[in-house]
């Protein structure tokens, strides 16, 4: 499908002046999926969904999207999320006297009930697949993360290019971690948060799953469908239960994606709910809940500028790291990497390859990024960012 390039800038701007109009923000993802831009369409679809987490319409974009970029597990959830929703609406609907009469409903110890039951029916739908377990009355309990299978283990030696990252990396990071006497020596506890941020598609998952390798640790991604819930409270709950469980199975690496959708800065909320999901996380990075020992947080953004300010405060994710596009000395490397042992000729040229004219998709992002490293650039947390645009002429 093609799409006007006019009204596409026009819906942009609309977009832009007034952020909290929520359907023209879905409007205008879906115009970008359909114009191949899935990765501008996921911002703008989870910048909808944390507002807001039961909106139908925009759980469809977000599982065509989900799907464009190959995250068919994520889209997966999306649409369970969906179809567990859309049957709520359908009960409701056909039978608003006894709706009504279950939410009034009262458990036999006395304390009024929060949630309506879940309408579970396929018996594929039990509540593990839904990532929780039901107990007494109509309230979600404990919340358990969906298992997930067996992946290979990956290190920074999988890593292709990207040495300054790594390097960074390993000096800001792996270094003091792996190291108990230096650790010991500076008082520094073995936990931890980093926050991974850059243009969409350059790698950030990747390289948070090879620190885990590097670390030894059991790699638990979470996705915003894993945690946003309609129901009051559940969000938090569910945010809960991924930390309870990263403590139990210790160590692990922790790992959120799109962490400003669910730890956007509560100025840009409208609805207490989301401040709530903020609050939980605060106190969970900060170990009220339980010991965070042997517990390490990273987190991928493409919006740091997003990102509530609490959440990137000492203790919390206080290292932020700059992920960009690989350079051409990468792309060779990262060609050769994918073409080992396939059965190609010995005359591939693949520096000619790796300067092959392509074209950018990242040009967006970095005049967005523009004017938050050259006016936001508080305590020179863009230095980085500033003397890549620079050394491109961008600024």
């Amino acid at each position: 499908m093609s799409v006007d390039p006019l009204v596409l800038s026009g819906i942009r701007s609309l977009v832009e002046n007034d952020p909290a109009n929520l359907p023209m923000k879905r409007h205008l993802a879906q115009l970008l999926l359909a114009a191949g831009d899935a990765h501008e369409a996921q911002r703008h679809i989870s910048e909808v969904l944390a507002e807001e987490p039961d909106d139908l319409a925009a759980l469809a974009v977000a599982a065509r999207v989900a799907d464009a970029l190959g995250l068919t597990v994520r889209a997966d959830g999306y649409r369970r999320l969906q179809s567990s929703l859309e049957r709520q609406v359908d009960s409701s609907s056909a039978s608003p006297e006894s709706s009504s009469s279950e939410l009034d409903e009262t458990p036999a110890d006395g304390e009024p009930a929060l949630f309506p039951p879940l309408q579970l029916e396929s018996p594929l739908e039990k509540p593990e697949r839904l990532g929780l377990r039901l107990v007494e009355g109509n309230r979600p309990a404990d919340v358990v993360p969906d298992p997930e299978p067996p992946a290979p283990v990956v290190t920074l030696n999988d890593v292709a290019g990207m040495e300054s990252v790594k390097r960074r990396l390993n000096l800001a990071f792996l270094a003091p971690l792996r190291n108990p006497e230096l650790r010991r020596s500076f008082g520094k506890s073995l936990r931890g948060g980093l926050l991974l941020y850059g243009p969409p598609g350059c790698g950030k998952t990747f390289i948070a799953r090879a620190t885990a390798g590097e670390l030894g640790a059991k790699f638990m991604p979470v996705g915003i469908a894993d945690v946003l819930s309609m129901w009051l409270g559940q969000s938090e709950q569910q945010l809960k239960g991924y930390f309870e469980a990263a403590r139990r199975q210790a160590p692990s690496v922790l790992f959120f994606d799109e962490v400003d959708a669910l730890g956007r800065k509560r100025s840009l909320m409208r609805h207490t709910a989301g401040s709530s999901v903020v609050s939980q996380f605060l106190a969970e990075l900060d170990g009220l809940q339980g010991d965070n020992q042997g517990v390490f947080v990273l987190a991928a953004t493409n919006h740091p500028w997003d990102v509530d300010s609490a959440l990137r405060r000492p203790g919390r994710f206080d290292r932020m790291l700059l992920v960009l596009p690989p350079d051409r000395a990468a792309r060779e490397v990262i060609l050769r990497s994918h073409c080992h042992g396939r059965p190609i000729g010995d005359d591939v040229d693949f520096g000619w390859l790796a300067l092959k004219d392509v074209r950018p998709s990242i040009r967006s992002w970095l005049e967005t990024a523009k004017n938050h490293a050259l006016f936001a650039n508080d305590g020179g947390v863009y230095d980085d960012l500033l003397e890549y645009l620079k050394a491109r002429r961008i600024v």
